[in-house]
């Protein structure tokens, strides 16, 4: 977390909130494994410790994610928020 965000988080703090499976990727010729976790306590304040793969971190209501918010996470975060999880496949 904190290498992505510049947030510390304890790990018995994180839920599962969804996975993806992909044969291919962008950045993951061999395929990639994405998991989506939740904290609703952490440490710092959020930055955007890697701007080469992100375009910005903010805060924002879930009805009004920023455009080019990542498909599957938005997803994730819907199921979430429903009580649910996600698992899904992309391109077996």
């Amino acid at each position: 977390m904190r290498e992505e965000t510049g947030l510390v988080v304890d790990p018995a703090e994180l839920t599962l909130a969804g996975v993806v499976n992909g044969a291919r990727g962008v950045a993951a010729s061999n395929g990639f494994l994405t998991v989506f976790l939740v904290s609703h306590a952490w440490s710092g304040e959020p930055v955007n410790a890697e701007p080469h793969k992100h375009s910005q971190v903010a805060w924002c209501p879930v009805g009004q994610l920023p455009e080019g918010f990542a498909p599957a996470s938005c997803t994730a975060l819907v199921n979430h928020l429903r009580g649910g999880r996600m698992m899904a496949t992309r391109g077996f």
